[in-house]
């Protein structure tokens, strides 16, 4: 085992090029991982991102580090160099992680939401007429990316001078997979407007190939790594998320996120996350199993 997240594992293989995914039963918020198992929720994830994959290259809208799904849980994949230090990767370097996550906003929910509330991103920076207070849920007039950090102990959201300081990246090579973004959720709104869904934002990450050429990587277009809402509740004025959101709504409810972010906040150890009762547990894996099939339109038994 080369790397164990907080939900995948990443193994060698005989071929020094090729890894293998793992996807597990774990399942994470907040950046902890939740001390209860979610039965079929890997082989979700890993079916759905290996569909999403299958659709970029074959309406060539990039590369990607898929080469075969080897089993429900389990795919194989091009292996990347990965250079965890900021700043360190040659400009010249081919076949590369690049450490930066891109998140594309369609709607105004989750942590966009909450900022937007806390007076920390303007309704101009949105797309609206400046001053303007926003509702939840509001679509924008167009998507709206953001870069993050990956190697940081927690998410860090980056400016553009940075986010190239950090990757090593030219302008024009951000430039570029910032538009292969764009265009890889052009595909997942198509495919899931078709099933009575809403793509309401999500993450990417991606290596440069031979010729620094952008090749998308990790998992993406899944409950993990995506929010989705009903477009029929919608329509008709309420959100209905389809996403772990509801687990994280959980542990607001039940008091552990205020308590977690206090003791970040303060600099204070994590306290630990309670495990799951097991009605959210089964609602969680319905909701895994259930989303495959709508996202793919195939069946997940």
């Amino acid at each position: 085992m080369i790397y164990h997240g907080k939900v995948k594992q990443v193994w060698s293989t005989d071929d020094p090029g090729i890894i293998e995914f793992r996807y597990t039963d774990q399942i994470s918020v907040y950046d902890q991982i939740i001390p209860s198992l979610i039965p079929r929720k890997g082989e979700s994830l890993n079916r759905t991102s290996c569909h999403w994959f299958k659709l970029v290259e074959e309406e060539g809208i990039c590369k990607t580090h898929l080469i075969e799904m080897n089993a429900p849980d389990r795919c194989l994949a091009r292996k990347f160099e990965v250079i965890r230090e900021p700043g360190q990767i040659p400009k010249d370097m081919e076949n590369v992680f690049v450490p930066l996550e891109v998140i594309c906003r369609h709607y105004l929910s989750g942590s966009g939401w909450r900022r937007h509330k806390r007076g920390e991103l303007t309704s101009e920076e949105l797309g609206f007429e400046a001053g303007l207070t926003l509702e939840e849920g509001v679509k924008l007039p167009k998507p709206y990316l953001e870069v993050s950090t990956k190697f940081e102990a927690f998410d860090r959201l980056l400016d553009r001078e940075e986010a190239l300081e950090i990757s090593n990246l030219e302008g024009s090579e951000l430039d570029r997979i910032l538009e292969i973004v764009l265009k890889v959720d052009e595909i997942i709104d198509r495919e899931a407007s078709l099933r009575g869904l809403i793509h309401v934002d999500g993450k990417k990450e991606f290596a440069l190939g031979p010729n620094r050429e952008p090749v998308l990587v990790d998992s993406f277009g899944t409950l993990d790594e995506d929010r989705w809402w009903d477009a029929e509740a919608y329509e008709n004025g309420k959100i209905v998320q389809l996403s772990k959101e509801f687990v994280r709504q959980h542990y607001i409810e039940t008091g552990h996120q205020p308590k977690l972010y206090e003791a970040r906040n303060s600099g204070a150890e994590d306290p630990p996350i309670p495990a799951l009762p097991n009605e959210i547990i089964n609602r969680t894996s319905e909701l895994y199993s259930d989303m495959y099939e709508r996202l793919t339109g195939a069946n997940f038994d």
